[in-house]
């Protein structure tokens, strides 16, 4: 384990008024940061009573251990994810994306929580599936995350990887705005996440747990998230008309209602 990074990024957005609701902790994928839940997920939940606050992983957006970042593993994001779930008025429903998904299901592995959401989560055999289904139909994505910079993203490197995140009806606007908060990977995280179809599951059997995924994700396919939902003995739930990332699609409503539907239901 690293040593505690005490400089993590946070984004919010608060209710106008006083809630009861639970505030949620929103964790962000790989080769993202905290500002890919700010356009729409954090207002709208905002509006509906929520506390919304979303961080930055280490050595994404504006945290603190760029410079250690290449041997950060999922161990030190759940240790980020701990620390500003403990700065928070209450505990927080924790929803995490793709890789953020993991670093949830490593936390509720080990604790009760209020609840879980995983959104777009990998498959319980892990990333090692994934990548040997794109290095097999789609060479060119592998190649160009591997050397993700986002300081020379070329137009070539954003044309190629666009189809595996956003459908074709992303606004442009975003998607610039998107291109400016890609963060590199650490290699030590990409390998843990390999290792997935060993974690433990909760020893209760009451498990506050949402499993949410897309029809057009090509990444964590709808096959992918049932596996995990599986995993966790709930029930998935599958939206068409959404890619990866969910959260910037024109239909994200539609995620964050069934999200929030969920929300509901909690104790």
């Amino acid at each position: 384990m690293l040593p505690f990074e005490s400089h993590l990024e946070v984004r919010k957005s608060l209710p106008a008024g006083r809630s009861r609701k639970p505030p949620l902790l929103f964790v962000h994928g790989g080769y993202c940061d905290a500002w890919f839940w700010e356009p729409y997920f954090l207002p709208w939940f905002a509006a509906r009573g929520y506390a919304a606050y979303a961080l930055s992983l280490r050595g994404h957006g504006m945290s603190g251990g760029a410079e250690t970042l290449f041997v950060a593993g999922l161990g030190d994001y759940e240790a980020d994810v701990e620390h500003v779930a403990g700065t928070l008025e209450s505990p927080p429903v924790l929803i995490g994306h793709s890789m953020g998904s993991a670093i949830v299901e490593l936390i509720v592995a080990k604790r009760p929580v209020r609840g879980a959401a995983l959104l777009a989560p990998l498959p319980p055999a892990g990333l090692l599936p994934i990548a040997s289904r794109l290095a097999a139909s789609h060479t060119n994505y592998l190649m160009q995350m591997g050397a993700v910079d986002p300081s020379r993203l070329s137009a070539d490197v954003l044309q190629a990887l666009r189809p595996f995140y956003f459908s074709d009806k992303v606004p442009e606007k975003i998607l610039a705005e998107a291109a400016r908060h890609l963060n590199p990977e650490s290699p030590r995280a990409l390998f843990d996440l390999s290792l997935r179809l060993h974690w433990a599951l909760p020893q209760t059997d009451h498990r506050p747990l949402f499993v949410l995924g897309a029809e057009d994700d090509v990444i964590c396919t709808p096959d992918d998230v049932r596996a995990t939902a599986a995993h966790h003995n709930v029930e998935a739930t599958i939206l068409p008309g959404l890619a990866h990332l969910l959260m910037l699609e024109p239909g994200w409503q539609n995620a964050a209602k069934a999200l929030e539907g969920w929300l509901e239901t909690l104790d």
